[in-house]
C-alpha cells in the first residue's frame, strides 16, 4: 500500500511571488483548503512545503508556498507531483479506492487464475476504465463497473474480474 497520495501536479509558475499552478488528481480540489502542507516530489525527491495560501482559477489550483518565493523558484518545481501523506487522505466510503492503491495490482479471474496487472487508470467520466497488461492479450481495458470488478482486495493486492463478451481478443490466444 502506498504510504504517500498523489493530490496534483505542478504546471507552472503563476505570477511573480512564487505561487505555482496546480493540476488537482483528486475528485475535490476544494480539499486544499484543509491541507496544512504538501510533499514535492520528482525523481525520488521529495520536498516538504507548508501551504500559506489556496486560489481557485477554473480547474486549476493555485497555492502560495513556504519557501517558494519567486518566479524563478516556483519554475523549478514545474511537473512535481504533490504528495500527502495517506493519513491526510479524504476518508472512504466502502467500496471505493485510492487510485494509487490500485496501480500494478494482480487482476485475477473468477476462477482465480492469473489474469495480468492494472497499469493505469483512465478516467472517462461516466467512470474508470482499469488498463490491464496481459501476457496473453496485450493491453485490456476493464471498466470498472459492478458486471466486471467483483472483488478488489486492498490487503493482499488482488482484484477479481469477469470478463464481458467483446473485451478481450479471443483469435488472440
Amino acid at each position: 500500500m502506498e504510504k504517500f497520495l498523489k493530490v496534483g501536479v505542478i504546471t507552472s509558475a503563476h505570477g511573480v511571488r512564487g505561487e505555482v499552478k496546480v493540476y488537482p488528481t483528486t475528485d475535490d480540489p476544494e480539499r486544499f483548503l484543509d491541507l496544512d502542507a504538501v510533499i514535492l516530489e520528482k525523481g525520488g525527491k521529495r520536498e516538504e512545503h507548508a501551504i500559506r495560501g489556496v486560489k481557485f482559477f477554473k480547474n486549476m489550483v493555485i497555492l502560495k508556498l513556504e519557501g517558494i518565493d519567486s518566479m524563478n523558484d516556483a519554475e523549478r518545481f514545474r511537473q512535481w507531483d504533490l504528495m500527502i501523506p495517506r493519513e491526510k487522505g479524504v476518508p472512504l466510503a466502502e467500496g471505493e479506492y485510492y487510485q494509487a492503491d490500485l496501480i500494478d495490482m494482480e487482476v485475477l479471474l473468477e476462477d482465480g487464475s492469473h489474469f495480468g496487472i492494472v497499469r493505469d487508470i483512465i478516467e472517462t467520466g461516466a467512470n474508470d476504465v482499469y488498463a490491464v497488461e496481459t501476457e496473453t492479450y496485450g493491453e485490456v481495458l476493464i471498466p470498472n463497473i459492478k458486471p466486471c470488478i467483483m472483488k478488489v482486495d486492498i490487503e493482499a493486492g488482488t482484484m477479481v474480474v469477469h470478463l464481458l463478451p467483446g473485451l478481450v481478443d479471443l483469435n488472440r490466444k
